[in-house]
């Protein structure tokens, strides 16, 4: 099985909305990454449609998209969270909550006209997003002397990573990142060498 080592998920916060027979329904995408922060959002938004009827929500979390949940906060069950859900996996998204705040309009759409309708909103509300796609990345450590620094210097360079920070000094340090299907690669290239240490930190 090929190793995957990136996720797509959205840039910034969005709005959507969509209206059905009177019925309003207000969309608000997140990149989020797990549910105490989805709530804050959820509070935030209480306060500002203090009057709605509904906050519907679904999520997805982890890069490899393996936690999901939804929430259909009294409409009839699966009629809001699941068809959210599903705008979320339908562009193979993870790291964001979508809530869809919901005004009541006086008619009742009936439960394929809710669905149908959170659908939508979901779908308007994610149309504005910009998906960008990050890679999973393995942080490392490399303890060296400074005689040590040139060729770890030139292996990091022929690794192309990115170093986050590094100390140069009589005993040297260096935190640099790689994709993670590259890890096992970067663990070989400074395996056997004299006074070099190289740990994975994260």
């Amino acid at each position: 099985m090929m190793e995957i080592d990136s996720y797509t998920t959205i840039e910034k916060p969005v709005e959507g909305f969509y209206k059905d027979r009177g019925s309003k329904f207000f969309g608000y995408a997140i990149p989020c990454l797990n549910e105490n922060e989805l709530r804050i959002k959820i509070e935030e938004l209480k306060k500002v449609h203090h009057t709605a009827r509904h906050y519907c929500y679904a999520y997805r979390f982890k890069t490899d998209y393996s936690v999901y949940r939804v929430n259909d906060d009294g409409e009839p069950t699966n009629a809001a969270g699941k068809p959210i859900l599903g705008q979320i996996d339908a562009r193979k998204l993870t790291n964001i909550a979508l809530i869809v705040v919901r005004y009541f309009g006086g008619t009742k759409l009936g439960v394929g006209g809710m669905m149908n309708a959170y659908k939508e909103a979901a779908s308007i509300t994610l149309n504005t997003a910009d998906v960008i796609e990050c890679t999973v990345d393995d942080t490392f450590h490399v303890h060296c002397g400074y005689p040590e620094i040139n060729t770890v210097m030139r292996y990091i360079k022929d690794l192309e990573v990115t170093i986050l920070e590094q100390k140069l000094e009589i005993a040297c340090d260096i935190f640099f990142t790689s994709r993670q299907k590259m890890s096992q690669t970067v663990l070989d290239k400074f395996e056997g060498l004299k006074n070099i240490k190289i740990k994975k930190v994260s």
